[in-house]
């Protein structure tokens, strides 16, 4: 049971602060198969809002406006689902040539070991076999971890049309709500912010699609260093499709490196290629990501990689994505009430 604020003492206005914070991180964790398609729901409804505003004034009934922006939505996601289905198609095509080029280099390879770091035939073989038996249970760990991450964007790709409808069509409903919520002496602040915090939304999707490009120029230029062919495709396809969580970078990662085992003469270009989308994805998630983004939605660099980390211990690769408007959101609040300014102060850049 939450104590009541004691207003008359700092410690009193700081256990309540923590108190809210402890009960509403509870609250979003066991919590989040709702929160999350809901929330990205309403990322849909806030960005396709101009749109159908702009075809409801144009006598276009509202069921039919929002149907036209949710085919939109689907159509990219479609698009999506679709270089991936093709990936995985170049990737089985190349598995006959990927297999025996393998066994070609695996004689060549095991020989350098022995020379350069004098391991034994015998060993490399007992190592071998034993690393080969540790990874059958890995690899069926890992395929269910995939499967379940599957099933979970499944649910959330049927749910997050649904919620986005519901936003859209009801949008009236749910101002009157908020401005009974917050009461008439806030009304005009808060039209304020919402108009402010639909700007907010679409800077977090020109921030996001500018990271992309910028993880697709950097994967680009490494496998060009390396002599890749189709570099350029492969970089911005890999950048492009992590959209899809887990399984689409994965896919994504792994046609430039069977393109290298078959077309190059060592190991260490498929290693190569490893160590470069591992240093792009580093600097993606730790400084490309926080600063373009923080950027466009006017937010501190520092609160920015705190929502990152927040959202991904609550709501894991969901809560990455979506915490770091969440914070936006509450900056503009921040903004207009007197009694967030010390916040205020650590939001804003």
């Amino acid at each position: 049971m939450m104590l009541a604020p004691d207003t008359g003492t700092r410690t009193g206005k700081v256990l309540y602060a923590l108190q809210v914070v402890f009960f509403g991180a509870a609250i979003l964790y066991f919590g989040r198969t709702l929160f999350i398609p809901a929330s990205f729901g309403l990322l849909v409804a806030i960005v396709m809002y101009p749109v159908s505003k702009w075809l409801e004034r144009r006598r276009w009934p509202r069921s039919l406006a929002i149907s036209l922006c949710l085919t939109l939505v689907v159509g990219v996601f479609g698009l999506l689902i679709w270089l991936l289905s093709l990936e995985m198609s170049y990737l089985v095509h190349d598995i006959p040539a990927l297999a025996a080029r393998l066994s070609e280099l695996s004689p060549g390879f095991q020989q350098w070991i022995y020379e350069n770091l004098g391991i034994p035939y015998a060993v490399q073989q007992e190592w071998l076999a034993r690393i080969t038996g540790d990874l059958q249970g890995s690899i069926t760990g890992a395929i269910s971890s995939t499967l379940n991450a599957t099933l979970d964007t499944v649910f959330m790709l049927i749910m997050i049309p649904v919620f986005a409808a519901l936003f859209l069509y009801q949008r009236e409903a749910f101002v009157r709500f908020l401005e009974l919520a917050t009461g008439k002496a806030f009304r005009g602040k808060l039209h304020l912010i919402l108009r402010q915090t639909s700007a907010t939304y679409f800077g977090f999707i020109k921030g996001t699609a500018m990271v992309y490009l910028i993880v697709g120029v950097l994967n680009s230029i490494g496998l060009l260093a390396l002599g890749i062919p189709h570099a350029i495709l492969y970089g911005m396809l890999t950048a492009f499709m992590t959209v899809i969580p887990y399984v689409g970078i994965l896919i994504s990662a792994l046609l430039p490196i069977s393109t290298a085992i078959i077309t190059k003469d060592s190991m260490w270009y498929p290693a190569g290629i490893i160590g470069i989308f591992g240093f792009v994805q580093y600097l993606e998630a730790n400084v490309i990501f926080p600063r373009v983004v923080a950027t466009q939605l006017n937010v501190s660099t520092w609160a920015t990689l705190v929502a990152i980390i927040a959202g991904t211990i609550l709501w894991g690769v969901a809560g990455m994505i979506l915490f770091i408007p969440f914070v936006a959101i509450f900056k503009i609040v921040s903004d207009h009430v007197e009694e967030w300014k010390a916040v205020n102060v650590l939001l804003s850049r």
